[in-house]
């Protein structure tokens, strides 16, 4: 009889990941059961929306620019989980949650978003981006905008919810706004409208955005940008002043309808004064970078659990691939990198929460601003990483499209340069880092690996010492490596943080983790980058 192998099956992602499990341990009891018929319906949806993408064909966006008549629609058929987005978003709070009443609410908030992401095909890309619009609204202080705006992207209602994209990306700047080419006209009626291309917006379906634009007539440079709000169609739901020019042929996060637009004279609001439009974005990049983190330990979780659950029931050599010791190794690696990403994701959604309700300290806030960028950046490369070892562990298999699993590697290369590059990202941690004592910040970080003991928070210590090392000289070349090292020694102490003496798991996962080492090594300025660059 030929030899068919069974397929992997998705464990439950609520009962059987040991992290979340963790993390839920923690939680008071009340805030803890109001949100498990939640968190339970998003791990059922999950599971349903596994099975269904095994059965069935992929579906993508598709742009219809001009109707059978020849006048220009513009129109985006989008993929069912995507239809979908709208009831699964307000029925489970997972916007709205995270603006609760309560300092854990984008603790619960984003546990709402780690169950949720993968089976969202990346609908979670236009969710964060409407959290950080609602975010540098609130904080913006424009009374009228608020109003207008802010009910629609928290709603719990999907007949009323709007979402929010985020152009700032055009092809002369990238990660280098002060290079916008967009222009701020004011006509005689005192509106604003803005004229220029927006090379990538993935939320192009959404009902508003916030854009940086130069008003005319105002001195180039970044200083003179200023934000503005707009939304996407008139009262009859039409576009106005809005062209799709394409849609984007990406590598991965096909489902997501990520555009290039030409603003030809979009009605325009100024969010704050008319410069300094990059200070009123800030508020929003701590919250999609955390969002891009959540998603980040999202797709490593979901790697994990193929991998592990494959290896079960994969037979090589006379017994399962569990019981292969190199093999065993390997899975036991990832799932140790899989615990400790996790760890620091929800600390920064914790130190976030607290940030947001004033209940947080001096230190916490610091370690708010100089943990944001390093859980992102190595939260993102690790997705990478552990995406393409799962891949190997399912052997040719992992290569083949009908599986399902090369879309798991071609998603994770999204998260290092989503919210900023891994070089972008360094660059911010060293401003950051002015003025923050590291002997401090290291004592904070070994503080919170009390109960692991020493055995974590010397070598947290140590880690953060040596990233500040590296940065003493000022030296551009070696904040990779510090971002890196402080990313991994953040992780050992949120994980250490959160661990009781009876969770073998956990201990284990932080034994593993510290094994690995914390410390990467730096390189400086040296005369072999010019002879590399410059043969």
């Amino acid at each position: 009889m030929t030899f068919r192998q069974d397929a992997p099956t998705l464990p439950d992602p609520l009962l059987d990941d040991p992290n979340l499990q963790r993390l839920l341990r923690r939680l008071p009891a009340h805030f803890r059961d109001a949100m498990l018929p939640d968190l339970r319906a998003l791990a059922t949806h999950a599971m349903q929306a596994y099975s269904t993408a095994r059965e069935s064909s992929r579906s993508e966006p598709i742009l219809t620019a001009f109707d059978a008549w020849g006048s220009r629609v513009d129109r985006i058929e989008l993929t069912p989980a995507w239809k979908a987005g709208p009831d699964i978003t307000t029925r489970y709070g997972v916007l709205a949650a995270g603006h609760e009443a309560d300092a854990l609410a984008r603790v619960g908030q984003f546990a709402r978003v780690y169950l949720y992401h993968v089976a969202s095909e990346f609908y979670t890309c236009p969710l964060a981006m409407t959290d950080g619009a609602a975010t540098a609204l609130k904080a913006s202080g424009n009374q009228a905008l608020i109003d207008r705006a802010v009910g629609h992207f928290l709603s719990r209602d999907a007949g009323s919810l709007w979402l929010s994209g985020q152009w700032m990306t055009e092809t002369p700047g990238g990660s280098d706004v002060g290079r916008t080419e967009t222009v701020a006209r004011q006509g005689s009626d005192g509106e604003w409208r803005l004229h220029g291309r927006k090379w990538f917006s993935s939320a192009v379906v959404g009902e508003a955005a916030l854009a940086l634009a130069r008003p005319e007539g105002a001195a180039a440079g970044t200083s003179t940008l200023a934000l503005f709000y707009v939304e996407t169609r008139d009262a009859e739901g039409r576009w106005q002043g809005l062209t799709i020019n394409r849609l984007k042929d990406k590598l991965g996060t096909r489902e997501l309808p990520t555009a290039e637009v030409e603003l030809d004279g979009i009605p325009a609001h100024p969010v704050g004064g008319l410069d300094h439009g990059v200070k009123l974005v800030a508020p929003m990049l701590n919250v999609t970078r955390t969002w891009n983190a959540i998603c980040a330990v999202a797709t490593i979780a979901r790697a994990n659990a193929l991998a592990l659950d494959y290896a079960r029931r994969r037979e090589a050599f006379g017994r399962p691939l569990i019981e292969q010791p190199l093999h065993a190794r390997t899975l036991a690696t990832m799932q140790s990198e899989g615990a400790a990403a996790f760890a620091l994701a929800f600390l920064i959604a914790e130190l976030l929460g607290k940030v947001e309700h004033q209940e947080a300290s001096a230190q916490e806030r610091v370690l708010l601003r100089v943990l944001t960028p390093a859980a992102k950046a190595w939260t993102g490369k690790l997705a990478v990483r552990v995406a393409s070892e799962a891949l190997e562990c399912f052997g040719g298999a992992g290569y083949i499209e009908d599986t399902g699993l090369p879309q798991l590697l071609r998603d994770a290369q999204v998260y290092p340069i989503w919210e900023g590059t891994t070089n972008v990202l360094a660059l911010d941690l060293m401003r950051a880092l002015r003025g923050v004592d590291a002997g401090e910040l290291a004592e904070t970080l070994a503080a919170l690996c009390q109960g692991a003991g020493a055995r974590a928070s010397s070598p947290v210590h140590e880690a953060v010492l040596s990233m500040a090392a590296m940065l003493e000289a000022g030296s551009e070349a070696a904040a990779r490596a510090a971002i890196f090292t402080l990313g991994q020694a953040a992780a050992a102490a949120a994980l250490a943080s959160q661990l009781d003496a009876d969770d073998d798991h956990g201990n284990a996962a932080l034994t593993r983790f510290l094994g690995l080492g914390l410390v990467h090594d730096p390189v400086g300025e040296s005369a072999e980058d010019a002879a590399l660059l410059h043969p």
